[in-house]
């Protein structure tokens, strides 16, 4: 028979358990509730003989921001490094070389030509962003899919959503996830010129890693590789040439020291950046600053605050940041953030697409208890009063590590002036040739050049002038492709006064140029005109040889046969024929 309690013992056990379940109800309630708040097990690539194959596109949740297991085992076989590009299809540069400058890193509060997607997951939040984007935001989207079926459900989605469809975008080709914000594109601009800065996805995921290489491929702007392995979400710059990261970086290129890692981002995105501390892995998993601050203006940032975590690790690391930024002179707004059941909830990880901005919101039971949406909401209107601020619910997203910043990269606007044949004129960036140089008729020279436009540069034509830029009547090339090189030869003559033009055009005929702002030497045959030799036949050069005449020097002997009148008369005869 078993054994059973006396009846006494059994009282006052099942007293005792009733207090237990009195005191412990609203625990349990509250575990319930974050129990319906999580999310189910997100998909995650499997490792199969030995390499990473990803799940297909999904209209719910997908591969995570974070690390996944599959990706650690395949990273401890095929450790990342940082790639080595031996040209990127322009010939714009050998392995690491950065770019030319003027260099200029844009800021996300700046005008935007558009907002770069991947139709992957979380298709639902992309379709609500996608309407705020085109319509009141007034900027294009460019949609990547993996498929023309993708492509099909996408536009169909963006559609019902009331996207505006003139302004999108479809991009085929295939990524590993959404978080584009991660891999896509950082821009620059080389001098009037948007380019491209590409880095190292942090994560084994090869396709999403190629998304630079072909984007700068579907618009013809340059690309240049940073030697450096990261993640763009853990990056943020104003356009006045401040940047700041975590020192996940540090982790991320065990091989560099802090001020090497700063330096190539000085050398190629012309930034000055600060370091922070980065959160521990145990509040947020992607350690990157996009979680917890926002550049928002030249002086102006949002940083979370910790109001239920005060004093610790990442309230601290917070705090120091929001006083580093007050003591140097900005304006700094606090917004809430917190972590629930291994969620990080922020309120920095906002789209800004010019007037708009897209704020998270969420219906966890916690934070909707503490009014974190509502106060967020009123920080950001104080903050950025002359915006339009969209919330969008983000609750099926932020479980995977990241929100609506972390899937979106910016495209800033092109900088051409209005064309009178409608719409913006192209810009144009010579690249070398920029006065100086001294070169050899007869020797090959390579002519590098950039171009840009709202719409398309249709072609460039590469002109040449020999007086100091008052005229060039010659053509070097004409009609060639957008961006890119020209071998040219230079011919036979000298001058000093040499410069070199690029004129882009687009489809509807408007045209904008850049040329050498100094002169550079063609060591060619001199014309007998030019006696002095400074790329002109005017009157100081009949001076000069008389000079020369009158003191016997050689010179002066224009015909070989010693200093005579005839020289005189052969040099008169060349100078009245020009050069």
């Amino acid at each position: 028979m078993p054994y059973r309690l006396p009846r006494a013992t059994r009282v006052v056990a099942v007293l005792a358990a009733v207090g237990l379940t009195a005191a412990a109800s609203s625990q349990q309630e509250a575990a319930q509730r974050n129990q319906a708040d999580a999310p189910p097990p997100l998909p995650q690539p499997e490792f199969i003989d030995g390499r990473l194959v990803f799940p297909p596109a999904t209209d719910g949740p997908g591969v995570p921001r974070f690390l996944t297991d599959a990706e650690r085992r395949y990273l401890e076989l095929h450790p990342l490094v940082a790639e080595r590009d031996e040209g990127d299809g322009f010939g714009l540069r050998g392995p690491y070389v950065s770019p030319s400058g003027p260099i200029r890193c844009p800021g996300e509060y700046e005008p935007t030509d558009g907002i770069l997607i991947s139709w992957r997951s979380f298709t639902s939040i992309l379709s609500q962003m996608g309407a705020r984007i085109t319509n009141e935001g007034q900027a294009n989207l460019y949609v990547y899919c993996d498929s023309t079926t993708v492509r099909n459900s996408a536009q169909t989605a963006l559609n019902n959503a009331g996207t505006n469809m003139s302004r999108v975008q479809f991009i085929i080709a295939t990524t590993d996830s959404v978080w584009i914000r991660d891999y896509g594109p950082r821009y620059i601009y080389e001098g009037n010129v948007r380019s491209i800065i590409d880095h190292t996805y942090n994560r084994p995921r090869p396709y999403d890693n190629l998304i630079p290489t072909h984007f700068a491929g579907y618009k013809n702007h340059a690309r240049y590789l940073i030697p450096l392995i990261h993640g763009g979400g853990n990056y943020h710059l104003n356009g006045i040439g401040d940047a700041f990261a975590t020192r996940l970086i540090r982790n991320e290129n065990p091989t560099l020291t802090e001020e090497q890692i700063i330096g190539y981002w000085s050398q190629f995105q012309n930034v000055n950046t600060t370091l922070t501390d980065a959160f521990p892995t145990t509040v947020d998993l992607t350690q990157h600053i996009d979680m917890w601050m926002q550049v928002t203006g030249d002086r102006s940032v949002v940083v979370a605050d910790w109001p239920a975590n005060s004093g610790s690790e990442q309230d601290v690391i917070c705090d120091n940041t929001a006083a580093l930024l007050t003591n140097a002179g900005w304006t700094v707004a606090r917004v809430p953030g917190r972590n629930v059941s291994g969620a990080h909830y922020t309120y920095t990880n906002v789209v800004m697409c010019n007037d708009i901005i897209l704020l998270p919101t969420y219906t966890n039971t916690t934070i909707v208890n503490a009014n974190y949406n509502t106060t967020a909401l009123s920080t950001w209107q104080s903050h950025m009063p002359g915006k339009q601020i969209f919330q969008i619910n983000c609750q099926t997203i932020v479980t995977s590590a990241g929100v609506m910043h972390c899937i979106v990269m910016h495209v800033p606007r092109h900088l051409g002036a209005a064309g009178p044949n409608g719409g913006l004129a192209p810009t144009a960036y010579l690249r070398n040739f920029r006065g100086g140089e001294s070169v050899s008729p007869g020797q090959a020279q390579t002519i590098r050049y950039l171009s840009d436009d709202d719409v398309g540069v249709a072609n460039v034509d590469i002109l040449l002038s020999t007086d100091g830029g008052a005229s060039f009547p010659t053509v070097i090339a004409a009609a060639v492709s957008p961006t890119g090189m020209r071998t040219w030869t230079p011919p036979d003559i000298y001058t000093p006064n040499a410069r070199i033009r690029v004129v882009a055009r687009d489809a509807a005929g408007n045209t904008g140029f850049d040329q050498s702002p100094e002169n550079f030497t063609i060591n060619g045959t001199p014309c007998p005109a030019d006696f002095n030799l400074d790329g002109y036949a005017t009157v100081s050069d009949i001076f000069a040889f008389l000079a020369a005449w009158f003191a016997g020097d050689d010179a002066a002997d224009i015909n070989g046969g010693g200093i005579a009148v005839d020289d005189i008369f052969e040099f008169l005869a060349s100078w009245f024929a020009g050069c």
